[in-house]
């Protein structure tokens, strides 16, 4: 099929991306190739498609309901469909909004003399008309070979008109030809089912996927460590008999932070593979291996999750082992609980939904280095959320696959519920999800016969609610089908008295007629939302009367541990040791590294600190202030250096307070994450800073606006 009817069946809507497949995840080098690659015609692979006349949910609901016949649902090379839509048309496909696409190349441009690909650049670019938007390129009315080669000419009187205007000409004429380029595409049959076709899609993902960055780790761990990818799966095995399903990739990050302290790959300064040895990587996994062997029993006995399928993501265990594999692989008693009330919030809110590798840098980070790090840890999801506390409204539409259907099941099992068919107890320690079914208490079959459309994306969601779930044997579900909530409820109450409660099910028999069905939903949302609070607030309590309380933070136990993503340390605020006087550089310095704070995940600024991690105190400082006052001093001119870089309206989130050790004054400067990017002014030009790998990146205009959209959606 040629390009350009790809594209415009996606504009059509006659081709559509399925619910189950990722955003636009490609890199924008990814992007670059693809289209270099058709420019000089080379194989890019080919398009999966399932042709189907019952598609199953479509994102964005992009779908022409109306449409007969077939519709292609893309299982596979949607990465590449959708690069081509966003370079060729330059628009988002239907099937994504601006939210699913993690990584814009539309500002790919092309030279039209020298058939490069770049991605923008002021310097490079603005001056010269060669270059052009490449999404320009392919509109006649926009690029046009005469304009460009009649402005070369002018530039430059030694182009010669009719040499420049052939390849311009030949160029864009080879670009264009992109468009009607066949592309190879390979179809599911309409006999198969929608099961049938995710098999498909699961095997052709399965095959040809580049290393991620825990396999690129384990490659390198495994050429120190040769057994370990062995030793790991074996562990694996372990955990899978007993509930708990980690991979490879879990397993290796929870190796890199016991190894490094910090939950990053890539831009994790201290995974510096030269510098570790088989036995560091041995010593690295035992501890994790231990962790893991000690948190289990604790998740099983103490927090009622059973398996892993009783959390919605493994993520949540990683700052519980970071904690365990720095202190001793044991919780404090009044820590422990504090610890799971934490996982369980984490569950709840997502924490971990969006930017993972940042967040767990940040929680890990929490975890080694606050004095008191679930405090710090429940605050990070009370700045994210605004609140700790599960609403009624939270329930409103949500199904199964959201994190309160598993928390149902952990109040669920808390309550020690019974089957409505026999009485005996709906949870074990081990396996009980799998011999557990998700019933709908108003059963499926009975809702769309009184009440409600099965082809209604709006009345499934009403249907399935996780207000409308209970949990019983297979049994007993098959028991029930689909009789009427007014036949059976009140013969299980009868049978097994308070079996009903014990579910959060209205005792209002009113509440269980059809016509009451959304009231019902209404009164039992409230009931979970009550009881999940209820469940929280006596795991954060547990303890309490233990309770050690933590006030002081050991700072320079904190500054032995080096800089950080999250911790920088600076000589002086503006004294210059090499030069022996104040410096404007020195205080461009300390605002760059505060800008970056900003933008990133906040952290800490240590001024009086060198980089090796002495202490050299604000002697030198001080005595550029003025002997009197010395400290009010160093105050005003802190908050100036923010005023002047940053602006007075950043000073909320920028907190510096003076500390003493060793008989040295240090400026301790504690930065927020800003709810809103920051650009700092110097020598009247905007910039822009971001942490990475223990330092302050600077950022071009495009890269920020690019960082900006991804870390403000």
């Amino acid at each position: 099929m040629k390009i350009i009817d790809l594209l415009n069946g996606v504009e059509s809507l006659r081709m559509v991306m399925p619910e189950f497949q990722r955003e636009y995840v490609w890199p924008i080098e990814d992007a670059k190739q693809l289209i270099v690659s058709l420019f000089k015609d080379y194989p890019t692979g080919c398009l999966l498609f399932w042709s189907t006349d019952n598609p199953p949910e479509i994102k964005n609901s992009a779908i022409d309901v109306e449409r007969y016949g077939l519709t292609d649902v893309i299982l596979d090379g949607q990465q590449r469909l959708t690069t081509l839509y966003l370079l060729i048309k330059g628009e988002i496909p239907p099937y994504y909004t601006s939210e699913d696409i993690l990584n814009d190349p539309r500002h790919l441009y092309f030279n039209v003399v020298s058939a490069e690909f770049q991605f923008y650049s002021r310097k490079k670019m603005e001056s010269n008309p060669a270059w052009n938007q490449l999404i320009n390129c392919f509109d006649v009315e926009k690029v046009d070979a005469v304009d460009i080669a009649s402005s070369l000419v002018k530039m430059d009187p030694i182009n010669d008109f009719k040499t420049s205007i052939t390849v311009i000409n030949n160029n864009l004429t080879r670009l264009r030809s992109i468009y009607n380029k066949d592309y190879p595409i390979l179809t599911v049959p309409k006999t198969a089912s929608i099961d049938e076709a995710i098999e498909v899609f699961d095997r052709v993902n399965s095959q040809g996927t580049k290393l991620t960055d825990a396999e690129l780790v384990l490659t390198h761990v495994t050429g120190r460590w040769p057994q370990a990818r062995r030793i790991l799966k074996t562990k694996i095995a372990q955990f899978q008999k007993i509930g708990f399903d980690f991979d490879l990739d879990f397993l290796t990050r929870c190796i890199v932070v016991s190894l490094t302290g910090s939950a990053l790959y890539s831009k994790n300064s201290k995974l510096k593979y030269e510098n570790f040895k088989k036995e560091d990587y041995e010593n690295a996994w035992n501890k994790v291996s231990r962790a893991l062997d000690y948190l289990i029993p604790i998740l099983q006995q103490d927090a009622i999750v059973s398996s892993s399928r009783d959390i919605n993501t493994n993520n949540v265990l990683v700052p519980l082992v970071a904690y365990l594999v720095h202190n001793d692989i044991r919780f404090k008693t009044n820590e422990k609980y504090k610890f799971l009330h934490w996982m369980f919030l984490a569950s709840i809110w997502a924490r971990y939904s969006g930017q993972t590798d940042q967040r767990l840098e940040k929680d890990v980070n929490s975890i080694i280095n606050e004095a008191n790090p679930i405090k710090a840890l429940v605050d990070e999801i009370q700045d994210m959320r605004g609140r700790l506390e599960v609403k009624p409204d939270d329930l409103e539409g949500r199904g199964a696959s959201h994190p309160l259907y598993r928390m149902l099941y952990i109040i669920t099992k808390n309550k020690r519920a019974i089957d409505w068919s026999n009485g005996g107890p709906i949870s074990g320690t081990i396996g009980d999800y799998y011999s557990i079914q998700s019933h709908h208490i108003f059963p499926q079959a009975f809702l769309y016969k009184e009440l409600f459309d099965s082809n209604n994306h709006l009345h499934k969601k009403i249907v399935n609610e996780i207000a409308n779930r209970a949990f019983i044997t297979r049994d007993a579900n098959y028991s029930i089908s689909d009789k009427a909530p007014t036949q059976y409820l009140a013969e299980v109450e009868s049978s097994y008295p308070g079996a009903l409660k014990k579910q959060f099910i209205p005792m209002d028999k009113e509440l269980w007629k059809p016509e009451n069905y959304e009231k019902f939903l209404e009164n039992r949302r409230q009931l979970i939302a009550d009881e999940i609070n209820k469940f929280l607030a006596d795991l954060e309590n547990k303890d309490k009367k233990n309770e050690e309380i933590i006030s002081e933070i050991n700072w320079k136990e904190l500054i032995e541990k080096g800089e950080t993503t999250f911790v920088e340390f600076k000589s002086s605020l503006r004294y210059c040791l090499r030069e022996k006087k104040p410096m404007k550089y020195i205080e461009h310095s300390i605002a760059k590294t505060i800008n970056a704070f900003l933008n990133s995940e906040g952290g800490r600024l240590f001024i009086g600190v060198d980089d090796e991690r002495n202490i050299l105190g604000l002697d030198y400082d001080f005595g550029t202030l003025g002997k009197d006052n010395a400290k009010d001093s160093f105050f005003l001119k802190f908050d100036n250096i923010i005023r002047d870089y940053l602006g007075k309206e950043n000073l909320t989130d920028v907190k510096g307070s003076f500390i003493n050790i060793d008989d040295k004054d240090i400026f301790v400067v504690e930065v927020n994450r800003s709810s809103e990017p920051v650009f700092m002014k110097f020598e009247n030009k905007d910039e822009f800073y971001v942490r990475a790998s223990a330092s302050s990146q600077p950022y071009s205009m495009q890269e920020a606006l690019d960082y900006i959209n991804r870390h403000w959606p």
